[in-house]
């Protein structure tokens, strides 16, 4: 990967981060269907007015959009309100990036070599050990409930992830236009579910008691995170295989755990740290691995 696209991907992992915080903040005073909703409608409007529509079959869009915005966002949102903690949502939600190496190698037949696997053990290895020192039963704050959802929305984006990648690769589209456009789909979905569960009455005090960190949560949410994040992110899965990008979603967790400690006072134990340095480790395997691997071949030839 070259180094302006390593920052563009380091870019989107702080934006990401941070965005877990955002999202507990911004649940505090929006439900999570009508927030997703907002979102979702500020992202599409006014820009779908000028930004082109991309030459993508509407079968191909639609499943884009279901899975890495309606399903991903509905099932986020709603285990950061039933009280999953923003750090260790933007840990567990990383479990996408195994999810989508694993299909991109079965479903697209790209090939995984053997520092991505040997990476990707150790990464799951961190996981695991902060997994364990996070759930309520071992002091943590995480419930299974959260955990299951959570999992549920990694599942999800990892769909989004292989259908944004049939899509660059059959139909090259800018990356803006394809989430600028797939915006537009769950729109109704999300506002039919917040009908649903959770209630004119709900909607309509929640719109009129609009506060200041309510605003700022649906643009940060709309702009930054959607708009910027995804859109850098596309393209990125557009240039470059999967093993050389999804990998470096495991420092968003790196990035939630110490911005939601920072920013909201949750705290990080001495096991979760030992994890987060596990998973850096195997970011670095996966990421990196393959060059150093290059190099000691190319320093033996005579």
């Amino acid at each position: 990967m070259r180094f302006t696209d390593l920052l563009l991907a380091l870019c989107v992992v702080i934006i990401w981060g941070v965005n877990f915080v955002v999202i507990k903040v911004g649940l505090e005073g929006i439900p999570p269907f009508l927030l997703a909703a907002l979102r979702f409608m500020l992202v599409a409007f006014p820009a779908c007015f000028f930004v082109k529509r991309p030459t993508v079959p509407l079968k191909w869009l639609v499943a884009y959009s279901m899975t890495i915005s309606f399903g991903q966002f509905s099932l986020l949102f709603l285990a950061i309100t039933l009280g999953m903690p923003a750090g260790l949502a933007s840990l567990i939600i990383q479990a996408q990036v195994f999810f989508t190496l694993l299909f991109s190698a079965c479903l697209l037949r790209e090939k995984l070599h053997t520092w991505n696997l040997a990476g990707l053990v150790v990464a799951i290895a961190g996981m695991i050990l902060l997994v364990q020192h996070s759930l309520v039963g071992q002091g943590g704050g995480m419930t299974l409930t959260g955990l299951l959802l959570t999992l549920a929305a990694a599942f999800s984006w990892e769909l989004g992830n292989i259908s944004n990648k049939v899509i660059m690769r059959d139909y090259p589209v800018p990356g803006l236009s394809l989430v600028v456009w797939s915006a537009l789909i769950p729109i109704l979905p999300f506002v039919l579910c917040s009908l649903w569960f959770e209630g004119p009455t709900t909607i309509m005090r929640s719109l009129s008691g609009f506060t200041v960190s309510g605003v700022f949560s649906v643009l940060y949410l709309s702009l930054l995170s959607t708009l910027v994040g995804y859109g850098l992110w596309g393209s990125l899965l557009g240039r470059y295989e999967a093993s050389k990008v999804a990998p470096m979603a495991l420092l968003i967790p790196v990035a939630g755990i110490i911005s939601a400690a920072l920013l909201l006072g949750e705290t990080i134990s001495r096991g979760q740290v030992i994890g987060i340095v596990v998973i850096i480790a195997g970011l670095m395997i996966t990421t990196l691995g393959g060059r150093f691997i290059v190099r000691r071949r190319t320093a033996t030839l005579p």
